[in-house]
């Protein structure tokens, strides 16, 4: 009845083709199954140990293209050595929030590049993605990305007003927006967080960790730091 119960706990933590292999294997049985039917506790550790090698194998399969930013969609060193991702959404609370700490780490760390891809999952988002995307085809994506976040929720009135701020040229940016290549990079981008199984906005690639949500700074060059 225990060996039954540790692997039905196996399949909720690693999914039925875990608890598969954990049956076949043999790991099932003997001591491994008595250390772990009297220490359940570490069953958490476990998922999160799996998780992480799942996601360290999930970015390996993208991680050079993924790393490679949409011309002059960067914001920090360009040509810096260390390089963090950022899945964000203009019409996300959190990727709002995080900025502080983003440029806070730009400011300390000369050889930080922070690539941006445009991810627009909330209503309304789409066309002030693609407005970011004629801004850095303008050489103006920093000055886009920080006048949008600090207009509010996309709109056509706030996009509009975060173009002028930045000095877009309107009628190239416009014409760019809705051009095939701005909806190839919007795809590609989509497809890269689909690969990476991120469930929303601010999604992040620093060093050979995946990680999802807000987070302290601190940790993210942590991750950075490791890789090195």
């Amino acid at each position: 009845m225990k060996n039954h119960l540790l692997t039905a706990l196996i399949a909720l933590v690693f999914g039925f083709a875990g608890a598969g292999l954990w049956s076949l294997s043999g790991l099932g049985n003997g001591q491994t199954r008595k250390y772990l039917v009297a220490n359940p506790q570490i069953l958490p550790d476990m998922a999160e140990a799996y998780q992480r090698e799942q996601a360290k194998d999930r970015l390996a399969q993208v991680s050079g293209e993924v790393k490679q930013p949409f011309p002059g969609a960067v914001l920090g060193n360009p040509k810096g050595s260390k390089v963090l991702v950022k899945f964000t959404d203009y019409g996300c609370t959190y990727c709002r929030q995080s900025i502080a700490g983003t440029d806070r780490l730009i400011a300390e760390d000369p050889e930080l590049k922070l690539v941006i891809r445009e991810w627009p999952i909330f209503d309304g988002s789409e066309q002030a993605a693609r407005m970011a995307l004629a801004a850095a085809k303008q050489g103006k994506y920093d000055a886009f990305f920080h006048a949008m976040f600090e207009q509010g929720p996309p709109s056509a009135a706030s996009i509009e007003r975060a173009a002028r701020i930045a000095g877009l040229d309107l009628a190239a940016a416009k014409k760019f927006a809705d051009s095939e290549e701005a909806t190839a990079e919007l795809a590609r981008n989509m497809a890269y967080a689909r690969q990476l199984q991120f469930s929303g906005t601010p999604s992040w690639i620093a060093g050979n960790e995946v990680i999802e949500g807000l987070v302290p700074p601190e940790r993210l060059a942590e991750a950075l730091d490791a890789e090195g």
